[in-house]
């Protein structure tokens, strides 16, 4: 029997070791490679692509854990693979992660919307040519959900990634539908933006300082509420 090490115990997972833990859940015997191609088939619609050599230091780390085990598989020529697979131990961290971890915020960084938001630094046209290529990324982000949810639906134990990947679905084919509704407001947008003072770059210039009057206006309405 597996038991958690002290090393286990005092080490939080980092969130890539985490997931790969979880992956592992299944039992099935897998090869760095194989968890990397595993992951761009699923994972990686919702939550992230690590590279390779990610992936294999966090391999290293879990097995330094007791949380893994590896051996190495050699073929009948000279190529050999280091398989890795789950331990009771980890079983039990993978568990106890999903069950009591406290919920982390999803982070949101939308390079795209950040860009819209310096808005000021280029011209509509551009914006719309980036928003363009959002929706471009996002209907493929999509297709590729609906078809690896579809390819799953085969497998049983994979009744809950099935589901996971058509909230996938759902969420891209949200995010290109509001990439396009912002592409009609940024001719509303930059038409009140004309408006604007300009400062010593020649580009538009708020009141200084006056973010602070809105956080003092917004805090003001929160605490009536």
């Amino acid at each position: 029997m597996d038991e958690p090490s002290d090393k286990s115990a005092k080490s939080p997972l980092a969130a890539t070791s985490r997931a790969l833990l979880c992956m592992m859940s299944y039992e099935e015997e897998v090869s760095g490679y194989d968890l990397k191609k595993w992951i761009d088939w699923s994972v990686d619609l919702y939550y992230w692509s690590p590279s390779y050599s990610q992936i294999y230091t966090e391999l290293k780390k879990l097995e330094g854990l007791g949380l893994v085990t590896s051996r190495v598989e050699r073929d009948e020529g000279t190529r050999t693979r280091r398989l890795y697979k789950i331990t009771q131990a980890g079983m039990a961290a993978a568990i106890e992660w999903v069950n009591h971890a406290p919920v982390d915020p999803p982070v949101l960084k939308h390079s795209v919307l950040l860009r819209v938001t310096f808005g000021h630094l280029t011209n509509p046209a551009r914006l719309k040519e980036l928003l363009q290529e959002h929706v471009a990324y996002a209907d493929a982000r999509h297709r590729k959900a609906v078809e690896d949810a579809d390819g799953a639906e085969v497998e049983p134990a994979w009744a809950y990634s099935v589901i996971a990947l058509r909230w996938a679905a759902k969420y891209y084919a949200a995010e290109r539908e509001f990439a396009l509704e912002l592409m009609k407001e940024i001719d509303e947008a930059d038409a009140i933006m004309q408006k604007a003072a300009k400062g010593g770059f020649g580009k538009p210039r708020p009141t200084p300082g006056y973010w602070r009057e809105v956080e003092k206006q917004v805090q003001a309405r929160r605490e009536a509420d």
